[in-house]
């Protein structure tokens, strides 16, 4: 009896199970089958979902479970069972944006297929998505009653080995693939009637995410401050206004003061609920309500809520990059990216640079290895600038045609982008980022998610406004001209370099080097003509083609005193 009393006021340990897939493949109808409790932002509630017959939002909804046996002691000593959270997220291609604010929040993955259909459009999409954001994932292969029985188990096998060879180019090698049918028989977008067929397959797929529990409760901790993703916002009258959510990191409890960080506003706790029950405090990735006092539920339908002062709000920031391999176009620099960070989606213009690449025979693998999303940002280092983002395959190849990895090469490891919003955004600055194209045609086959990364350094432009402009992302740059005589040992006359109404000033001091090495200066213009005087220290040794050669940095954001792009030639020598 007194360990009943115990395990009753023990907290549930909440895993979100993101239940993602192309339109129509029965995403609803599998959640509506494995739950058994249905949040104020269950399944469909959206005004026109109903009508349009599709999911237009997140859905929430909610099963538990007995811990199974291999779960760590120290885990059940902690909490009293199991609750799985069930994030339906539409499948619709214009409605990828909500699929992406959903993905933040996941434990682990649901695929749905549809056993007939195999993987579409929003199939892939959603599988980039999981790749990004998820480590764990389980494929059910939906509809399989479509299949006449004698003919059935042979069906799942062949479309079964179909699948596992699209996992096998993924982190998702191996992952379990279960058939079931959420509704036999019926639209995904009914409700389940008592006259009709029972499920197939749920109890299969609960043991499959019953057996995951291990590894996410390992991975599990409530470090960090306070984060709470709120994806519905209600009132209720004479108590005040309710946000739901899921903690993301953190904990808080009732009395606790929060904030709302893009209206800059402070507000107590009043309550908590979890799925319609009462609870004094919560941890990272627990799904609950939490009520306040005095807020006007209109002004937020969703976004976040923090511990004071945590969640800044910017206009740029340094980011890690990495492109999707499945996006098919160029990802250049200077173009625009729908960026979404959590809920919030905006454009952002882009700039890539990386590291300055290292000589030697092993610079191709350091570059691979330093395209690594892990690690800070040293804003006081020289980088490199790159016109283009390429996936480490499409860098190597680069780098093998080439023979060896190029210094003058633009495109070559691209490793961070300065995105540079067209709005202020209010985010956490650590956060995974996905940038994509949502202006290319729905209709095509084709995946719009082009990079992905995470937040390095966020710049306030407005308290750092040197910030950008300081930032050493530069290109290199080359002239050539020729002697076109010698004045004596040590003066030679140049030309060819600059056109004759160049001004030199910024030039003057700059190295030049001959066909043979040698070393000189440029001392200033000579005559009207571009023509320049060069003197060499060391007088000119050799007997080369006369060439001249002046090589140096152009710095993409940092100006000279001239007003023009700053160069420097540091570390040229």
């Amino acid at each position: 009896r007194i360990n009943q009393l115990i395990m009753s006021a023990l907290p549930m340990l909440n895993i979100n199970v993101g239940i993602l897939g192309h339109i129509d493949s029965g995403k609803t109808s599998l959640a509506r089958a494995l739950s058994s409790v249905f949040s104020t932002a269950s399944l469909d509630k959206h005004p026109q979902s109903a009508a349009r017959g599709i999911t237009l939002d997140l859905g929430f909804s909610s099963f538990t479970a007995d811990f199974p046996p291999d779960v760590d002691a120290s885990v059940k000593a902690k909490y009293s069972g199991v609750q799985f959270t069930l994030v339906d997220c539409p499948g619709h291609a214009s409605l990828i944006k909500t699929v992406l604010g959903g993905a933040s929040i996941i434990d682990l993955m649901i695929l749905v297929v549809d056993a007939k259909k195999g993987v579409q459009t929003q199939t892939a999409e959603c599988l980039v998505v999981g790749e990004i954001t998820s480590d764990r994932l389980v494929v059910a292969l939906n509809k399989v009653d479509v299949f006449e029985e004698s003919v059935r188990d042979e069906k799942i096998r062949t479309i079964s080995a179909k699948l596992a060879n699209t996992f096998n180019k993924t982190k998702f090698k191996g992952c379990a693939m279960l058939p079931v049918s959420a509704r036999p028989g019926g639209a995904d977008s009914q409700a389940l009637d008592a006259d009709d067929e029972p499920p197939i397959g749920m109890d299969a797929l609960k043991s499959t995410l019953l057996a995951l529990i291990p590894e996410v409760s390992a991975k599990r901790e409530s470090a960090g401050s306070f984060l709470f993703a709120v994806d519905h916002c209600f009132p209720v009258k004479g108590v005040g206004t309710v946000l739901t959510g899921t903690t993301l990191r953190g904990e808080a409890r009732v009395g606790d003061s929060i904030e709302i960080p893009h209206l800059k506003v402070e507000k107590k706790i009043k309550s908590m609920q979890m799925f319609k029950k009462p609870v004094d405090s919560c941890a990272r990735g627990d799904r609950l309500g939490i009520c306040v006092a005095g807020l006007d539920a209109k002004v937020l339908e969703r976004g976040l809520v923090c511990a004071p002062g945590t969640v800044p709000t910017f206009h740029a920031a340094v980011v890690s990059a990495r492109k999707i391999r499945f996006f098919k176009s160029a990802v250049r620099g200077g173009s625009k990216f729908h960026v979404t960070i959590g809920h919030s989606t905006v454009m952002a213009s882009v700039q890539f640079f990386g590291d300055v690449p290292k000589s030697g025979e092993n610079a191709l693998v350091d570059g691979l290895q330093d395209m690594s999303l892990d690690g800070a940002f040293d804003a006081k280092k020289e980088y490199k600038f790159c016109e283009e983002l390429l996936t480490e395959a499409e860098a190597k190849q680069m780098a093998e045609e080439a023979g060896a990895v190029d210094d003058s090469d633009p495109a070559s490891f691209a490793k961070y982008a300065l995105l540079e919003f067209d709005q202020p955004i209010t985010v956490p600055t650590d956060e995974l980022f996905i940038a994509s194209r949502f202006d290319t045609d729905i209709h095509q086959n084709t995946c719009r998610l082009a990079f992905h990364g995470r937040m390095l350094r966020h710049v306030n432009t407005e308290h750092e406004p040197d910030f950008i402009r300081n930032l050493r992302v530069f290109k290199m740059k080359s002239r050539e001209g020729s002697i076109e005589r010698v004045q004596d040992e040590r003066s030679v006359i140049g030309k060819g370099m600059f056109k004759k109404e160049s001004d030199l000033t910024a030039f003057i001091g700059m190295k030049v080097w001959t066909s043979n090495n040698d070393c000189g200066v440029i001392e200033g213009g000579f005559g009207k003509s571009g023509k320049y005087k060069v003197y060499f220290s060391n007088g000119i040794k050799g007997e080369g083609s006369g060439k001249l050669i002046l090589r140096f940095k152009k710095f993409v954001f940092e100006h000279g005193r001239n007003g023009g792009s700053k160069m420097e030639q540091g570390g040229l020598e």
